[in-house]
């Protein structure tokens, strides 16, 4: 009995837990956003890169150098104005099909990719998106990423 009583008072907390099922027009704007963001690397345009994120947002990169693990910070701002000073058509990050995980205003996804500095392949990885429904339109609120030597 004690067993049937506690899954019972359980059962909303599992109930909220679940992820929903994403809508055609939420997947096709959290797609908009992360689209934005790598033609706004694709153009040098450091206004679009800015306008892609929400406020208050992160850039993380996974680095394994020798085996060792860390996580190194870069600040949004920094990232725009290195993107600036590109020429257009220098910067290419070709995506790869990706997962998109939605619960109301909160979503993920997760974008596999391959780096082209001035069409020539330069690394690969996997971006991890956090992005946020502000205001009715996705925004990234967070970005980490991997970047390793490409195998293919």
């Amino acid at each position: 009995m004690k067993l049937a009583a506690l899954l019972f008072l359980l059962l909303p907390i599992v109930g909220l837990a679940q992820t929903q099922e994403a809508s055609p027009e939420d997947e096709a704007g959290i797609m908009q956003a992360v689209d934005d963001l790598f033609e706004g690397m694709k153009k040098a345009d450091a206004g679009a890169i800015r306008k892609a994120f929400a406020p208050m947002a992160t850039l993380q990169t996974v680095v394994n150098k020798d085996g060792k693990v860390s996580v190194k910070n870069e600040p949004i701002e920094g990232f725009a104005t290195a993107i600036g000073k590109a020429k257009p058509g220098d910067l290419n990050e070709v995506i790869d099909p990706y997962q998109i995980m939605i619960d109301g205003d909160l979503a993920t996804a997760f974008v596999p990719y391959k780096f082209f500095l001035k069409d020539q392949r330069h690394h690969c990885g996997a971006n991890a998106f956090t992005l946020v429904r502000l205001g009715g339109v996705w925004k990234i609120q967070a970005i980490i990423d991997t970047r390793r030597e490409c195998v293919d």
